[in-house]
């Protein structure tokens, strides 16, 4: 192996990427502008939940009901109607998020020391957020109950209870933006990586070089190194940019090690890298390429635990996931952004992408042939 020609080649390719004016500012701008948007778009929080309530009671006790959900930031009651349809229409145009019902012996009811029953209907065509929407909701009735039974019985209640005094550890306010950035970081190297290298070969063919590489005397492993080491050092470069961006714009924290985040970078070049080459070997147009690669890279995307827990998927997906690099990386990459722990905890991780990687690179290397067909 002569590692002047692959110096050669490798200084071709930087020349040939950079040549278009209109790719070298989606190089660096490209992977910035997606961070931004997966970074404000992909959030679980709940923020400001449309409320309307139709309050048949029109008391004291219910309107002190309904100044308590008012007066959390995370609800705001937007509407007040006395027609039960006109309720639940608003609930199907999508213009409230949740609706309150008070019946009308609300205040009769509590004050007799019974349980007053008030019905809450949720708009349940996002599953995930209605279940959260109507857990804080509880947590505010709750809270209401304890305020409107010390008012009713000013004494001290000394009865048997459980308290629970709840920390959460590495992510203390529950940010889904801690959570979700560093993933977006991981699928954004694993996207333009598969997008780079797929294209790379294509690239060639398309433009009518491959004959001139063809004849001269690269080996076929000096080629694949040539073509490839380039975009491990851009997409190296991009993994720095959006990790200083996530850091320094969505201050996630970062209490690991940055060495260690590169080698698992690295690690996990190895399996994209193979892919990439072996979209390049079955793939005749750019075009095809592409649609090859957005094959592999939404599988990818949802066997990753990136939104869906791997612990609720069937027990055979949950196999098949183990075929998935971007599993191991997205463990790694949270585990060193919120925890700060190092290989001795990861190595598992490490050592699935270096299995998957080298099985993977080696197949790609062996079926790649230095020909036109």
């Amino acid at each position: 192996m002569n590692w002047v020609r692959i110096r050669e080649l490798v200084r071709k390719e930087f020349i040939q990427l950079f040549r278009d004016k209109r790719v070298r500012p989606l190089l660096v701008i490209s992977p910035i502008v997606q961070l931004i948007i997966f970074g404000y778009v992909v959030s679980t929080d709940v923020r400001d939940v449309t409320v309307a309530v139709m309050d048949q009671s029109k008391t004291v006790e219910s309107r002190q009901f309904i100044d308590s959900i008012n007066g959390n930031r995370t609800f705001r009651v937007v509407q007040y109607r006395e027609n039960p349809g006109q309720i639940e229409d608003l609930l199907m145009r999508r213009k409230v998020d949740l609706v309150i019902k008070i019946p009308p012996r609300f205040s009769q009811t509590i004050r007799s020391g019974r349980t007053a029953v008030v019905q809450v209907l949720a708009d349940g065509s996002m599953s995930n957020m209605a279940s959260v929407r109507i857990a804080y909701l509880m947590n505010v009735i709750q809270q209401f109950n304890v305020r409107f039974l010390h008012e009713l019985y000013p004494r001290k209640l000394s009865y048997g209870k459980i308290d629970a005094r709840i920390r959460t550890w590495y992510n203390p306010n529950l940010d889904s933006r801690n959570f979700y950035v560093p993933g977006v970081v991981a699928f954004l190297i694993m996207l333009l990586t598969l997008l780079f290298t797929s294209m790379a070969v294509i690239r060639e063919k398309e433009s009518g070089t491959m004959e001139q590489l063809i004849v001269t005397p690269l080996k076929p492993i000096e080629l694949i190194l040539g073509k490839t080491i380039p975009y491990i050092i851009v997409v190296e470069s991009q993994m720095v940019i959006v990790t200083l961006f996530a850091i320094l714009w969505f201050h996630v924290p970062m209490k690991g090690s940055a060495p260690l985040l590169f080698a698992a970078t690295c690690l996990f070049l190895l399996s994209t890298l193979g892919i990439g080459l072996f979209i390049s070997t079955v793939s005749v147009t750019q075009q095809q390429a592409m649609m090859t690669t957005f094959f592999f890279a939404m599988p990818f995307f949802m066997l990753s635990g990136f939104v869906f827990p791997i612990g609720n998927m069937p027990e055979v997906i949950q196999w098949l996931t183990l075929l998935n690099p971007l599993r191991y990386l997205l463990v790694v990459i949270r585990g060193i952004f919120l925890k700060g722990v190092g290989f001795t905890i990861l190595w598992p991780q490490f050592l699935g992408m270096a299995v998957i990687g080298v099985v993977v690179l080696g197949g790609a290397v062996s079926r790649f042939k230095k020909r036109l067909d």
